[in-house]
C-alpha cells in the first residue's frame, strides 16, 4: 500500500534529524611546549652542585610529550631568576616512552661546578638555579621552580688521611690546611665515616671541630674485631645566617683507606693481687683476689704459682671468670708466690701481674 505524499514527508523528518551531526570548531595545532618541571632539587658537595628534576611528560596544552629538546641549566646570584640568560650547561635531548606499561616520566640530573670566585666567607650568600626544558624546535614554556644553595666556602679534603689499628680501636689521623677565619656564624668540622667492606652502609665514626691546629686524630672504638673497613674524612662547613636555619655544606671526600681490624692486643695487666691463707680446723687454702680488668672483650684470667727456686706453672684448668681464686693444693711449711694474667675472647693474654706471696704454717 502506497502512503500519501504528505505522510511520507512527515515520516521522513526523524530520518533527516538523526542523520545530521554538529561539527566542532577546528583546534589550533599544539605548540608542543613541555611543561616546566616543578620538582627541581639542588644539593651541594664541595664545589659541585647536583641538580635533579623530572623530565615533563606533557605539554602546556595537555598533550603527551614524545620527545624533548635540550634542557638549559640556569644559574644566577639574584634571589629569583626571571630568565635563563646564558646557560651554564645543557642537558641533552631525551625521548620518552609512550608504552602503557612503562613509566612515562624520567629523572634527570646535572652537576655544575661552582667557580672559586663565587665561594666566600659570607654565611648568608646563596646562588639560584632553575632549568628550562625546550621542545625539539628550541622553544620553551619558561623556567622550572627554583632551588638555592649556599656559597659558603668548603675546605679541601686531607691528602694524608691514614688509619692504624691499636688496642683501643682504629686510630685515624690527618693534617688539614689552615682553616679560614671562623665566627659564630661560620665554622668547620671534620667528619670521619666508616664503611664495612663489601657493603654500601656508611656509618659516622666521629666528628672533630676544625680550628687553628693542623694535626688531627680520632679513635673509632666501636669497631668489630676481625672485620675490614673503609674509612674516609670530609670537612663540613656549618653556616648560621641571621634569621635563617643553619646550613651544613659537605666538602669533598678524602681518598678511602682500608684497614683490617685484627686483634693482636692483649687486655690490661691485672693489678692489686693479694694472697691470704686460711685453714686452722679445716683443709688449708690460700685465697687470691685482685682488681678486675675493664677491657670489654675480656674472657677471664689465668693464675700462676711457683715455690722458691722452682718453675712457674699455671694452676687453673679453665679460665677463671671472676677476679678471685682459691688454691686448695697447698702444703704446710711451704711458701707460694702467685701472679695472674688477663685473657680476651680471642686468646690474647696479658703479661703477668706483680707477684703476691703467702706461707702455709
Amino acid at each position: 500500500m502506497r502512503l500519501p505524499a504528505r505522510k511520507l514527508l512527515v515520516a521522513g523528518v526523524p530520518l533527516l534529524l538523526t542523520a545530521c551531526a554538529t561539527m566542532a570548531p577546528p583546534q589550533p595545532p599544539s605548540l608542543e611546549l613541555p611543561k616546566p618541571p616543578a620538582d627541581l632539587r639542588a644539593t651541594r658537595k664541595g664545589d659541585r652542585v647536583i641538580l635533579a628534576w623530572t623530565i615533563p611528560n606533557s605539554t602546556t596544552d595537555r598533550q603527551t610529550v614524545r620527545s624533548v629538546g635540550p634542557t638549559h641549566i640556569c644559574r644566577g646570584l639574584e634571589p629569583k631568576l626571571t630568565e635563563c640568560g646564558t646557560p651554564v650547561g645543557t642537558f641533552p635531548p631525551a625521548k620518552l616512552s609512550t608504552a602503557k606499561s612503562s613509566v612515562k616520566t624520567a629523572p634527570s640530573s646535572f652537576t655544575d661546578t661552582l667557580p672559586v670566585s663565587l665561594e666566600g666567607d659570607d654565611p648568608s650568600a646563596l646562588i639560584t638555579y632553575a632549568v628550562e626544558v625546550l621542545n625539539t624546535d628550541g622553544r620553551g614554556a619558561g623556567l622550572s621552580n627554583q632551588a638555592r644553595v649556599s656559597l659558603a666556602r668548603t675546605l679541601p679534603p686531607p691528602a694524608d688521611f691514614s688509619a692504624r689499628v691499636t688496642g683501643q680501636g682504629v686510630v685515624l689521623t690527618w693534617t688539614s690546611a689552615a682553616a679560614p677565619q671562623m665566627s659564630p656564624a661560620l665554622r668547620y668540622v671534620y667528619r670521619v665515616y666508616r664503611r664495612p667492606e663489601a657493603t654500601q652502609e656508611t656509618i659516622l665514626a666521629g666528628e672533630v671541630p676544625a680550628g687553628s691546629e693542623r694535626d688531627f686524630a680520632l679513635t673509632d672504638s666501636s669497631i668489630e674485631w676481625e672485620s675490614t673497613y673503609e674509612y674516609h674524612v670530609e670537612a663540613v662547613t656549618v653556616a648560621a645566617p641571621k634569621n635563617r636555619p643553619e646550613l651544613q655544606i659537605e666538602g669533598h671526600d678524602s681518598p678511602e683507606v682500608k684497614v683490617f681490624a685484627h686483634d693482636v692486643f692483649p687486655p690490661a695487666v691485672p693489678s692489686g693481687l693479694q694472697a691470704v691463707f686460711a685453714g686452722p680446723g679445716q683443709q688449708p687454702f690460700i685465697d687470691l683476689i685482685w682488681a678486675p680488668v675493664a677491657d670489654v672483650d675480656l674472657d677471664g684470667y689465668n693464675v700462676y704459682r711457683h715455690e722458691e727456686g722452682a718453675a712457674t706453672v699455671k694452676v687453673n684448668a679453665q679460665i677463671v671468670k671472676a677476679p678471685a681464686y682459691r688454691d686448695t693444693n697447698v702444703a704446710p711449711g711451704k711458701k707460694y708466690f702467685y701472679s695472674v694474667s688477663a685473657v680476651d675472647v680471642r686468646g690474647n693474654e696479658s703479661a703477668r701481674s706483680e707477684e703476691a706471696s703467702e706461707s702455709v704454717p
